[in-house]
């Protein structure tokens, strides 16, 4: 897939429902991009397309929430790495290996120590330009490189 034009936080949000929409129990999504680059409002198209329970806001001060099953029947647990620091060992504490069987995981700031939970995970990878438009490119890994394809069709 080529890079998306999120020209509006409701473009955004819609790519996040297209994501969303294709999760199942056991994906990991790694969300990669700077501050601003609109990581917390793809995680909320994500939860919006799985609908999942619960506002969704940045996990900062507790490092994860966990989003009850919606209409997917997929819980949600969305991970914020940022105040680790690059320390990403505590990512361990959180036991997400375990979570995964059952769950959809999105780490955001955690690319370099959370893609060892599931060799099969999806990079997303955020940026702003100068006019305030951000981009979407993906990485996918393992049996994502294939599941692309269902996320692009619903993405357009």
């Amino acid at each position: 897939m080529d890079k998306v034009i999120l020209e509006t936080p409701e473009d955004t949000m819609a790519f996040g429902r297209a994501l969303g929409a294709v999760l199942r129990a056991g994906d990991l999504v790694l969300l990669a991009g700077p501050l601003g680059a609109g990581k917390t409002t793809l995680t909320r198209g994500i939860a919006d397309g799985m609908g999942v329970r619960g506002r969704v806001s940045s996990p900062t001060f507790v490092l994860a929430r966990v989003h009850g099953a919606g209409t997917t029947g997929v819980p949600l647990i969305h991970v914020d790495a940022y105040r680790l620091g690059g320390d990403l060992s505590q990512l361990d504490d959180l036991d997400l290996d375990t979570d995964l069987e059952s769950s959809a995981v999105v780490v955001e700031w955690g690319e370099g120590s959370a893609e060892r939970l599931n060799e099969d995970h999806l990079v997303v990878r955020l940026s702003r330009r100068a006019d305030d438009t951000r981009t979407a490119a993906l990485e996918p890994h393992g049996t994502w490189a294939e599941r692309t394809e269902a996320l692009e069709a619903r993405a357009h």
